[in-house]
């Protein structure tokens, strides 16, 4: 890294090769990048690089891909330039940044992810792939570390109770999540197979604000935002070791202190009446209620949370509430368009162990910001923290960021996540950290104690 921190010069190991043994060199890592931010390719996320020299240019086609700071200059040599000071290798570890085998991409076109066409460079290859049913990988020979599991299998489900189950019958060494239950029930059953720790994870209630009733009316927004009693869906509902949330960023955050409402020490008798009192200047009574819908993806959890929600605002604030539930995909789509959307079931897990990726998802052309906010100021904020000289000084920029989108009520933080597995005793390497990622590269089976 140069020391003004905004270059950074990679040396690639030697005798790299692709899952199909062709050599990958520096050249093909450009290539990627180049491609990833190309108009065409539309990487959703290709804005948590925005640091790299042109890089919201091209994306937005008004440069070319060359003009991308990342080149090149030998076989073995990957230089970034930036426009400002960033952690990237935190950002390369996102999926953006893998290099794509192009020349299978361009002979399969869409079908280049499919098993037989799929190359890449990881510990594991893709060889077999039932969609909604089951993933298989099989070891890459020509990965520079041999891993010591040589075959996994990826179940896919919605349903944490038939995971349960498929565990309890043995057909799983590793659970997803745990379906909703007593947690000291679950500590009898399983024990130290149990596996509960904190994550970097945020669960809120997003207001479109681009349309009636939320559109330009904070109080009836705060009015909901005070009706909820957090503590209680939190030991009742979701049960599995959750804090409760008065702000966006999770804690936990490296080099951040999270911003919180103003209201968040009160006690939950005293929100309620401010909440009466916000609910009435927004101009709703019990003879005059507001009418909403709830929306919420398909899913025993997300149900169990929105059916107490929706009965704490009608019993705080007399609201009528519709609760919507949908398949994933035209969750996501109604979601995303903002039409008819009213609240809805909104969230973010950290890509990156940093404040601003919960934080940039509510600039204005975000494709993460469901709710339509736009503020002027919240964006200064957090342009301003991006120019910081010091670490200490962008993490006040990012709270008083953070604070400013509190204050507006765009969303209704909810709850902190954790992360909760169930581990069989032969998984070995399975290693809690706050972003919950756990390779199967890392891990190994052993014959259980």
């Amino acid at each position: 890294m140069s020391g003004d921190g905004k270059t950074w010069t990679f040396v690639l190991r030697p005798g790299l090769r692709w899952s199909n043994g062709e050599r990958l060199d520096a050249a093909q890592v450009v290539a990627s990048f180049r491609r990833a931010f190309t108009p065409a390719t539309a990487a959703p996320f290709a804005g948590h690089f925005d640091a790299i020299e042109n890089a919201t240019a091209v994306q937005r086609g008004e440069q070319p891909p060359a003009a991308l700071g990342v080149t090149a200059p030998d076989a073995r040599t990957v230089i970034f330039r930036m426009t400002r000071s960033v952690d990237l290798p935190r950002l390369l570890t996102l999926p953006t940044a893998y290099p794509v085998h192009l020349p299978g991409l361009a002979e399969h076109g869409a079908q280049h992810t499919r098993p037989g066409k799929l190359v890449g460079n990881g510990a594991y290859q893709l060889s077999g792939w039932l969609p909604q049913a089951v993933i298989t990988l099989e070891r890459n020979p020509y990965f520079r570390a041999i891993a010591p599991i040589p075959r996994v299998r990826f179940h896919v489900t919605e349903d944490a109770s038939s995971e349960l189950k498929r565990y309890e019958a043995g057909g799983l060494h590793i659970t997803e999540t745990v379906p909703p239950q007593p947690l000291p029930q679950l500590r009898e059953r399983f024990g130290d197979q149990l596996r509960i720790s904190p994550y970097l994870g945020s669960f809120w209630l997003g207001f479109n604000l681009t349309k009636p009733p939320f559109k330009d009316d904070a109080k009836l927004r705060e009015a909901l935002s005070l009706a909820i009693d957090r503590g209680i869906l939190t030991r009742h509902v979701t049960a599995l070791g959750e804090q409760p949330a008065f702000g966006l960023v999770p804690p936990g955050v490296a080099d951040y202190t999270p911003a919180t409402l103003g209201w968040a020490r009160a006690q939950q008798f005293q929100r309620e009446a401010l909440a009466k009192r916000r609910y009435a200047e927004a101009g709703y009574s019990a003879t005059n209620p507001v009418e909403i819908e709830l929306r919420y993806n398909t899913s025993t959890p997300h149900r169990r949370l929105a059916l107490a929600v929706a009965a704490m605002w009608r019993e705080v604030l007399g609201a009528k509430v519709r609760l919507r539930n949908e398949e994933w995909k035209v969750f996501v789509g109604n979601r995303r368009q903002r039409v008819i959307t009213q609240v809805f079931r909104g969230g973010w897990i950290a890509d990156v162990d940093d404040a601003r990726n919960f934080l940039d998802n509510f600039r204005t052309e975000s494709p993460a910001n469901w709710t339509g906010y736009s503020d002027v100021r919240f964006e200064a904020l957090l342009d301003a923290a991006d120019q910081a000289p010091t670490l200490d000084e962008r993490s006040v920029k990012l709270r008083e960021a953070e604070a400013h989108l509190l204050s507006a009520h765009a969303i209704l933080p909810i709850y902190f996540y954790t992360s909760k597995h169930l581990v069989r005793p032969e998984v070995q390497g399975f290693e809690a950290n706050p972003l919950d990622r756990h390779p199967s590269r890392f891990l190994r089976l052993e014959p259980a104690r």
